[in-house]
């Protein structure tokens, strides 16, 4: 393997089927069916690419036309993208939970003249979307659609689309292949819309190659290269992390894809699986580490005492302060502890890295006290999306989120706005001037984040821009950081805090169902929330909990005052984007008046 690989690839496709040809019938892609994990070589993939990107140039789509993805992650959903762009037309991924009323934005905002879908399900909300549009004129179903009366679109099955001659089909792509350069667009992939509707960010072919490049540089450093890499992706393709790191990545690697078969057999998959990377949100980090500390505290004895063992001295090892007896503790936790846990996750897992939204540095140390190399990476879709990576070459510190990729060059504004340049950075957002020039001015992407860069050269960041609340006397506080440290204790599942121009600090708390239970049966009551939520003793048991994280925070940033939520923050409440951020607007419509009479009690 070698960077330049990635270099001289003008674009995903080409180096797609240049990494085909090298590895012919090594297994790619692999799937869950009837019980047992089946898959597609790399062969076949780039067999069923090259028919599928045929059949799309038959149906009448040409150069530059934008093709919809709504799909669960699947082997058809990677092979969809390449063949898309093996086409010369541009992806579109939308979301599984969107609604027809996302679908037609996205739908009238890209202009997209066809859809791949992959289940009737899916195909509700977006086949309304398609009619009211009368855009798409062409749908192809991944499994079989519904026939609905009246439509203004041809249907199509996905596997009738695979016939044909494969390599005349391989022949056309080639010949297309050699006008698609790495300035091309690639993919409009739409932002998942913390404070807003969705803007499609332009992605074009260097972009992602540059990514992927920096990363594969990144693994080549610090671990020795498995043959093949093993990954399994869970979180949605649809998202750039996952589009990127997931599909593309392994591909650059010449790596396995292992297609998870949804978060309540996660667990199930990754012991199954043994994946040696994985990319992870924040949010399922801190539900593990939740439930792997329950389930050892439940042991007791030994178990409790090496877990205590285990995260201090990883706290002394990031201070600087190893014991003398550290090395032989270190040796004990290796042949008790730390391999029981690696097991959970496969037992060959070279690093799981976190992206996304900021993670927590004590759920970071956490996972290193468990045996588990765990790399914080910063970036957002506008940047393809990776700016930097943890590497245990330059040091991981949880409180960074490491040095740039190679590729991207990084800088402070004076107002502490971390910028970015390079060829990893967008051309803009599709059909949106405004925003496009807001966001690059003179090269450089304003990220809206707000950091500086340690003396080792890794970016730390304190806070998004737009984010940050404002007190009333003029005082800058960091809500992410407050949220992480409630979020931590085990009363509280979610929480968002607020603020701004308003004299103190008050949050919005969702319980952690498990405690409630459990407090409740303690307390003989019925172990529902909705008949214990408003009793002053489960309310007092909560403002402990807050009042711990206060201890540790300054006068300024104190939780003064808090009021439980209705329920769980959530996609399908449209509270939670589907990379598990807070969408803070949705939050403050619902409850701002609730929050408001926090500041008259």
């Amino acid at each position: 393997m070698d960077l330049v690989d990635f270099d001289r690839s003008a674009n995903v496709v080409s180096l797609f089927l240049e990494r085909a040809d090298a590895l012919g019938e090594a297994p790619m892609l692999w799937a869950r069916h009837e019980g047992e994990w089946r898959a597609i070589s790399w062969a076949e993939a780039a067999r069923r690419v090259c028919l599928l990107a045929t059949s799309l140039r038959r149906m009448g789509l040409r150069d530059g036309d934008r093709v919809v993805i709504v799909s669960e992650n699947r082997p058809e959903w990677c092979l969809s993208d390449l063949a898309i762009m093996a086409a010369g037309c541009v992806t579109v991924p939308t979301y599984t939970t969107n609604t027809t009323r996302d679908h037609i934005h996205i739908l009238e905002n890209s202009g997209a003249c066809a859809a791949i879908v992959s289940s009737a399900k899916l195909g509700k909300a977006l086949l309304p979307a398609i009619v009211q549009t009368d855009l798409c004129g062409h749908v192809i179903g991944m499994d079989a659609l519904p026939a609905m009366q009246g439509t203004n679109y041809d249907t199509a099955l996905w596997d009738d689309l695979l016939e044909g001659d494969a390599a005349a089909a391989r022949a056309e792509v080639e010949a297309r292949l050699a006008t698609i350069g790495r300035e091309d667009l690639a993919c409009i992939i739409y932002t998942s819309g913390t404070g807003g509707a969705p803007r499609g960010v332009r992605q074009h072919h260097g972009m992602l190659l540059t990514n992927i490049a920096g990363t594969t540089q990144v693994i080549l450093e610090d671990f020795a290269l498995d043959k093949p890499e093993t990954f399994l992706s869970f979180l949605p393709l649809s998202h750039a992390y996952e589009h990127t790191a997931g599909e593309i990545f392994p591909i650059g690697l010449g790596g396995q894809i292992y297609y998870a078969e949804g978060l309540e057999k996660l667990a199930a998959n990754i012991e199954e699986v043994g994946p040696t990377i994985m990319v992870v949100v924040p949010r399922l980090f801190e539900v593990l580490r939740t439930k792997i500390m329950k389930q050892i505290e439940k042991q007791g004895g030994a178990a409790k005492w090496m877990m205590e063992q285990a995260v201090a001295l990883a706290a002394r090892t990031a201070q600087g302060r190893r014991r003398l007896t550290d090395p032989a503790l270190d040796f004990l936790l290796e042949r008790t502890l730390r391999p029981k846990i690696r097991a959970r996750f496969g037992g060959r897992m070279k690093a799981l890295v976190s992206g996304g939204a900021p993670l927590n540095p004590e759920v970071g140390l956490f996972f290193e006290a468990m045996g588990l190399t765990l790399l914080q990476g910063y970036g957002q879709t506008e940047s393809g999306p990776v700016i930097s990576v943890n590497r245990p070459r330059a040091g991981i510190k949880m409180e960074t989120v490491g040095p740039p990729l190679r590729g991207a060059e990084v800088q402070i504004a004076q107002d502490g706005e971390i910028l970015v340049r390079g060829e990893l950075v967008m051309h803009g957002y599709w059909q949106n001037e405004a925003a496009s020039r807001a966001a690059l001015q003179d090269g450089w992407l304003h990220t809206g984040d707000i950091g500086h860069i340690d003396a080792k050269g890794r970016i730390c960041i304190t806070d998004r821009k737009k984010d940050m609340i404002v007190n009333d006397k003029g005082d800058n506080v960091s809500p992410q950081r407050i949220e992480s440290m409630l979020t931590l204790q085990n009363e509280i599942a979610q929480a968002m805090v607020s603020g701004d121009r308003r004299p103190y600090v008050v949050g919005l708390i969702v319980p952690d169902e498990d405690w409630a239970r459990e407090w409740a049966e303690a307390n003989g009551l019925s172990p529902a929330l909705a008949a214990v939520r408003d009793l002053p003793a489960f309310r007092a048991a909560l403002r402990d909990a807050i009042d711990r994280v206060n201890r540790e925070l300054s006068v300024i940033e104190k939780v003064r005052q808090f009021t439980l939520a209705d329920e769980p923050f959530a996609i399908d409440n449209e509270e939670l984007t589907p990379s598990l951020k807070i969408r803070r607007h949705k939050l403050k419509e619902r409850y701002g008046l609730r929050l408001d009479a926090l500041y008259r009690g």
